[in-house]
């Protein structure tokens, strides 16, 4: 079904587009079969028995987004787990309880428990000598979304390069990949631009689980952890995360939906422009524009070319907060029509070239927009005006590339 809201702005007809967007949630994110019974590793490892946890003090990685199937937090199973010390917290971006939405987040008390928080998103990235001291097992639980520029796998990254340093078992409560792991987009980063946000030379969209990720990692970068997987149960490839019966829970202040998460794994780059991608506003990573473009024209553009899955919309928006708070913007909307055959790398290229070709006011911040690109290629690419066909097989050949090189890492078919 194909809903076609009207030439909209927010504040006067927000309820028009809630409803158009809850059509959208029901048709277009309703595709394939249902699993419904996924259990994630807090899950397994509690039915277990805790084997590899018992006798052991214990360090947890995780926020808001580790909950075991019933809801309960994974830092209350693990404190009250026969034979397990938890001993301390270690929160990534956005905090504890993933609220937080900037730098310079702090240690703390969890008030629950009582046990210390380390904050691995302020005045350091990595766990200290002095955090892991006492600590025999690190444990890792959160949901990511797939994506390269997410910066929880970076946290992730950090701490099995820590673990091994110390000599300290690393073990990952395993999770779904909420975006499918059967499906791989986008150029592989290089070495020269590794970052927080592009830790691995890996593609945006790299359909891996967190686990999987780790065993690759762990293996292709030479870290040589004691890592130990604990994966789900009843999980497919090809699953979706709303079809596997688990809770959503938003992993951040601005990726609260499947759609977000979806098109965030190949539109993020755009955060390294003068563009505003929707924060601040109800859909984030839906809608994207400016003060400066001509929305109407740029969908027209977009339109013209075929995009399996995906159709675009002029939308004027305001947003409360970041790039372009309380501007009025120009821009266009982004209708996932197929979420199984769309792919959002080919429509970040498009986007990219057409706002360039469109838009003398457009900027992009070279290093920042090359970091999360995957390398310099594609601003270059704009720079000679070449085909976005060219990019696109470009990042196609860094597709074929890590699909050969992932295959012995999988857990799951």
């Amino acid at each position: 079904m194909n809903v076609q809201p009207p030439n909209l702005t927010p504040n006067r007809y927000l309820p028009n587009l809630i409803f158009a967007s809850l059509v959208f949630v029901s048709t277009a994110l309703a595709s394939g079969p249902t699993n419904r019974n996924t259990l994630s590793g807090i899950d397994v490892l509690e039915k277990r028995g805790f084997d590899v946890l018992r006798g052991k003090r214990v360090g947890l990685i995780t926020n808001q987004t580790g909950i075991a199937r019933d809801g309960r937090s994974t830092i209350d199973v693990l404190f009250n787990a026969p034979g397990v010390k938890l001993i301390a917290l270690f929160s990534p971006e956005h905090g504890i309880r993933g609220v937080e939405d900037r730098e310079g987040i702090s240690d703390t008390i969890d008030v629950h428990t009582g046990i210390p928080v380390y904050s691995l998103y302020g005045k350091v990235r990595r766990p200290t000598d002095a955090m892991l001291k006492h600590i025999d097992a690190l444990v890792y639980d959160i949901q990511d979304v797939g994506s390269r520029y997410y910066t929880y796998i970076s946290t992730m990254g950090y701490c099995l390069e820590e673990a091994a340093r110390h000599h300290i078992p690393f073990v990952i409560l395993d999770r779904p990949n909420p975006v499918r792991g059967d499906i791989v987009e986008g150029d592989l980063s290089v070495d020269s631009l590794r970052s927080f946000t592009s830790y691995y030379p890996i593609p945006t969209r790299y359909g891996l689980t967190v686990g999987e990720l780790a065993r690759h990692y762990n293996d292709e970068g030479c870290v040589r952890a004691d890592l130990i997987v604990v994966p789900c149960e009843n999980y497919r490839r090809s699953d979706w995360y709303d079809a596997t019966g688990l809770r959503w829970v938003n992993q951040s202040p601005n990726i609260r939906n499947l759609t977000e998460a979806l098109l965030y794994s190949g539109l993020c780059p755009l955060e390294a422009t003068n563009l505003s991608v929707g924060r601040g506003t109800d859909m984030p990573f839906e809608v994207y524009g400016a003060p400066y473009l001509d929305g109407k024209a740029l969908a027209d553009t977009m339109n013209a070319v075929y995009f399996a899955g995906a159709h675009f919309y002029p939308i004027e928006f305001t947003p409360r907060s970041s790039e372009y708070s309380g501007k009025k913007c120009s821009g266009i909307r982004i209708e996932v029509t197929n979420r199984d055959i769309i792919r959002p790398t080919d429509i970040f290229i498009k986007l990219a070239h057409a706002v360039h070709a469109q838009t003398p006011g457009w900027e992009y911040h070279n290093r920042g927009f090359a970091t999360l690109t995957g390398s310099s290629f594609f601003i270059d690419a704009l720079d000679r005006n070449d085909c976005p066909c060219t990019s696109i097989e470009k990042f196609r050949e860094g597709t074929e590339k890590f699909v050969k090189t992932r295959e012995k890492y999988l857990l799951y078919k």
